[in-house]
């Protein structure tokens, strides 16, 4: 609807030349970054005009996220190990894929409200504004909170590191914040087709949860444990297994999932920038067919 728009007053003005709608892509891409800073940093004071209810949400967001881990630990008072692994091993997993969903959560999680606003019609606020769209739904109610789960899944990472008796080599050092870094695009990616997905659907949030929340909380356990069917599909289809399962093998030196080759481990990113280009297909796709509410 919004490129639309500009494409009917782009005709309009009879072929004068229009810097807003001839802007070069990198140029509306710093556009929406610069967007998406100033929304969520409005968010940002907000939140810390009151410090103490910050503090209070910022930690029931750890403890919350911490049951989870709780709830290994408790397998692992009963088992030796899971799948193979052992208590080390998988929370090594969990904090790699709890670090890297945090990330994207705290940048890109409000995108799971935006069924709410196609279905209220208030996206059309969003569209009449002279901003990219995506950046003001990502930035929109930007949680701080969030940080609770990150911070949980790092200290889970920071112990499994301590424990864990791993043959550190410069390629391990080098890959471990590449994994980190590649699994919040993967993450943030997910969030967006989740979101596109909701132009079609506008009421299927948690269809959307399955793939985001859902998907992290798979990847906290060894690849092991699941059907090859659901394997094969998080390896392939929604490749979540590049955010923890392929580079946790490597570091870990243990056996690949589906005996993929070894050099897998190192691309994440590429992971990454395919998820993010398919996500910006269908969010484009999503966005044009869009058509309000209709009152």
């Amino acid at each position: 609807m919004a490129e639309g728009t500009e494409v009917t007053e782009a005709a309009g003005r009879a072929g004068t030349f229009d810097p807003v709608v001839w802007e070069p892509r990198r140029g509306r891409v710093m556009a929406g970054l610069r967007t998406y800073g100033l929304v969520a940093g409005m968010w940002i004071r907000s939140t810390m005009a009151y410090r103490t209810s910050f503090v209070l949400t910022a930690f029931g967001n750890f403890a919350m996220t911490a049951l989870d881990f709780v709830a290994i630990l408790l397998m692992f008072s009963r088992v030796d190990a899971l799948g193979g692994w052992s208590l080390p091993e998988v929370a090594f997993l969990y904090g790699l894929s709890g670090v890297s969903f945090g990330l994207a959560d705290l940048a890109i999680g409000s995108m799971e409200r935006l069924g709410q606003r196609v279905r209220d019609g208030t996206l059309d606020t969003l569209l009449v504004r002279p901003a990219p769209v995506l950046a003001q739904v990502a930035g929109d109610r930007f949680g701080l909170r969030r940080l609770g789960r990150v911070v949980q899944g790092l200290m889970v990472l920071g112990y499994a590191m301590v424990v864990v008796d791993i043959d550190w080599t410069p390629a391990k050092v080098l890959l471990l914040p590449v994994a980190l870094l590649s699994g919040a695009g993967i993450f943030c990616a997910v969030f967006v087709a989740a979101g596109a997905f909701q132009f079609a659907a506008q009421d299927a949030s948690e269809v959307a949860n399955a793939f985001t929340y859902g998907g992290t909380t798979m990847l906290q356990y060894p690849p092991t444990v699941f059907a090859l069917d659901l394997v094969r599909g998080a390896t392939f289809v929604v490749p979540l297994a590049f955010v923890n399962w392929l580079p946790a093998g490597y570091v870990l030196d243990r056996p690949y999932p589906l005996d993929l080759p070894g050099w897998v481990a190192f691309t994440p990113p590429l992971a990454a920038a395919a998820c993010c280009a398919l996500a910006g297909l269908a969010w484009r796709a999503g966005l044009r067919s869009y058509r309000s509410t209709g009152s």
